[in-house]
């Protein structure tokens, strides 16, 4: 069915229409933030009739575009070439704004989502996904409107700032300083806002305490359908080898940080004691740095893969070496929910719960001869990790259907507020 038509029939039927915003396409689901939007955006349309905005920043990700116009009413994509849009950012140093916004500033999608907000056939209520979209829902008017900040991404921008050099570390102070500002403000005129955990709630909560009331957790969750142990997935590893797996996008700064500290911190301690250990880092878009490691003993990247449900399932161990971390890691989950033993540093589990000091099925660690040590002992047979009763704990706690549950309440009773007046240019 043509998404015309779809829209039509479902306005006849009096289905609610929802316009959609995500600073990314929400699709495949292949990395952390589209995991998520893609979730929530199916679930949402399933019960309403959702026009979605949304940015394409990767060529390869326009052949993707007709599962979303099936799925949706309609589909609005643009775009962003990735230099023009660094210059555009540049701009933001100037205006005072925090460099995100300019970057995911476009004049063809504010005239569309201004059509959404404000035409004859307007909107019932908005979801905005990232705080860098939420620019083009403020002129929203007696409609719920609901804002997913995922993480609380100001703080980790000062995180990136304590581990970097000038000028760099004074970019993210002030990108994580100008961009608090923003999230408070947008916190202020939307109905709702949502983070990934309970604790990124929290910490949202300390840092605007007047919307506290308005904050809330809506936790990831991990596909356990697919993620299944019981797949049959042929081994993509030599025989002798003990196999070491990092999942993620590559070209993103806090993993290619994990791994490269791993790779050259970590591995070697390990490799002293059990020679046949081998890292592997799974993910699209490497950089040039993550690359390099290949040239290290006992590294291999691999680039982008079909599916990394093989590698999962056929590790011995599942390593998670984040230094900064926000929020629930779906690498984490998606590691559990495979049954594999995860070992992990504090960072990139803080944001699961669990009733007993540790998450079932993983070991925390954060210094690298602590991390060698636990990776060491578990290759070994001196310490054993439940797989199965990782896979139990997130099948239990982190299926999407509980978690999103929560969309409907707020689209259902949601009071819409006249906008405050914005204290961000």
């Amino acid at each position: 069915m043509k998404a015309g038509g779809m829209d039509a029939q479902m306005k006849a039927a009096g289905t609610k229409q929802l316009l959609f915003l995500c600073h990314r396409i929400p699709y495949p689901p292949n990395k952390g933030d589209k995991i998520r939007s893609f979730n929530i955006l199916r679930y949402l349309a399933s019960r309403y009739a959702v026009h979605l905005g949304a940015f394409v920043d990767d060529p390869e990700d326009w052949q993707h575009a007709a599962v979303l116009r099936e799925l949706c009413a309609s589909v609005n994509l643009v775009p962003l070439p990735r230099r023009r849009a660094l210059l555009r950012s540049a701009t933001g140093l100037l205006t005072g704004e925090p460099l995100g916004l300019p970057y995911y500033r476009n004049k063809q999608l504010q005239r569309w989502c201004a059509g959404q907000l404000c035409g004859a056939r307007a909107v019932d209520g908005v979801f905005v996904f990232s705080s860098t979209m939420a620019q083009y829902a403020l002129q929203a008017r007696n409609m719920p409107r609901v804002l997913d900040l995922c993480d609380v991404d100001s703080d980790k921008w000062r995180q990136y700032a304590q581990r970097r050099s000038w000028p760099m570390s004074w970019v993210y102070r002030r990108e994580a300083r100008q961009l608090e500002a923003c999230e408070r403000d947008y916190a202020r005129r939307f109905d709702a806002v949502l983070l990934v955990s309970e604790a990124e709630a929290e910490l949202f909560r300390k840092i605007a305490p007047e919307s506290a009331a308005r904050t809330l957790a809506l936790r990831n969750g991990v596909d356990t359908v697919f993620f299944d142990p019981a797949g049959a997935h042929a081994t993509p590893f030599p025989p002798e080898q003990q196999p070491l797996v990092f999942t993620g996008a590559m070209d993103y700064w806090a993993n290619a940080d994990a791994v490269e500290w791993f790779a050259q911190q970590v591995l070697p301690l390990i490799r002293q004691r059990c020679a046949q250990a081998h890292f592997w880092i799974v993910g699209s878009r490497p950089s040039d740095a993550v690359q390099r490691l290949a040239r290290l003993p006992g590294v291999t990247v691999t680039g982008s893969v079909a599916d990394v449900r093989p590698y999962l399932a056929h590790a011995q161990l599942v390593v998670a070496p984040l230094r900064v971390a926000r929020g629930i890691q779906n690498k984490v989950l998606e590691a559990l929910s495979m049954a594999r033993p995860v070992i992990a540093s504090s960072a990139a589990l803080d944001g699961l719960e669990a009733q007993a000091a540790q998450v079932p099925g993983t070991q925390r660690a954060d210094a690298a001869p602590d991390f060698a040590g636990a990776v060491i002992r578990s290759l070994l047979g001196e310490a054993s990790l439940e797989g199965a009763e990782g896979r139990r704990y997130v099948c239990e706690r982190y299926g999407w259907q509980a978690s999103l549950a929560t969309l409907d309440r707020l689209f259902a009773s949601a009071t819409a507020r006249e906008a405050v007046p914005s204290s961000v240019s």
